[in-house]
């Protein structure tokens, strides 16, 4: 008995394969991000003593990403803070404090400052054209 390659079973699923080229280790670029936060995390170990060890570093760890870490691709917003809809919030705030400061100081500044403005939207493979699928990261 025979079963189909994993391939054609992903093609008749609809899945997108994203698999990484050969000899190329940043294809993802999400995964290589987050491992090299990972790896240079202060108090990252040399080795784990076991993996009860690597887990209790990594839940610590992952809470730390998502709720503390500010992302320079969401505009140095936290995941949480982006995925709890309160993106715009804290930006308008932001832009209260740049132009406090710029009002206080303007030669520091060549233009007057503005917040990044977050990505609407992610995605690693995205839709194809006319498909119904969105995924949009800041809520309206």
């Amino acid at each position: 008995m025979t079963s189909k390659s994993l391939a054609l079973l992903l093609d008749d699923l609809g899945v997108a394969r994203s698999h990484s080229r050969p000899h190329t280790s940043n294809d993802n670029p999400y995964s290589e991000a987050h491992f090299k936060t990972l790896k240079y995390k202060a108090g990252f170990p040399q080795h784990f003593g076991s993996l009860a060890d690597a887990r209790v570093f990594c839940r610590a760890f992952f809470t730390w990403y998502n709720t503390q870490h500010y992302h320079s691709g969401l505009a140095n917003l936290t995941p949480e803070t982006v995925h709890h809809g309160r993106a715009h919030q804290v930006l308008e705030e932001r832009g209260k404090v740049l132009d406090a400061a710029h009002a206080a100081h303007p030669e520091r500044f060549r233009k007057p400052p503005k917040p990044k403005a977050p990505p609407t939207e992610a995605w690693i493979n995205p839709p194809k054209e006319g498909s119904n699928g969105s995924s949009s990261l800041i809520a309206n």
